[in-house]
């Protein structure tokens, strides 16, 4: 068993902290400034983005919708979003399977 508090990780901001990372998930820990953004972009994995503290807005597929500590949002793979911090706000980003089709990492391999 591997347990985390996010809430006391020393994350710095524009430096994601990954929790874990093996063939099927990964888990990643995001500190982002009240005011920034996580700009438009997709990934290759299925997400879901939970926030542990702060307050957040996220925008995609024509919406945007807020949500504080407690928060969990999914995506599919591909998806469009973007996601701002209202306040600091500390969030927990999972992707699966890991990596997703179509990762520059899986690139190499053939089918």
């Amino acid at each position: 068993m591997e347990t985390w508090d996010i809430r006391s990780l020393p994350i710095e901001p524009h430096h994601p902290q990954v929790l874990r990372s093996d063939d099927e998930t990964r888990a990643i820990a995001i500190q982002l400034p009240a005011g920034e953004e996580l700009q438009e972009h997709q990934v290759h994995e299925r997400a879901y983005l939970l926030v542990a503290e702060g307050e957040i807005e996220i925008s995609g597929d024509g919406r945007t919708v807020r949500g504080g500590a407690g928060f969990l949002s999914h995506f599919e793979p591909a998806e469009r979003h973007a996601v701002k911090a209202i306040s600091d706000a500390r969030l927990v980003l999972v992707l699966s399977p890991w990596p997703g089709v179509g990762h520059p990492s899986r690139r190499a391999e053939k089918p």
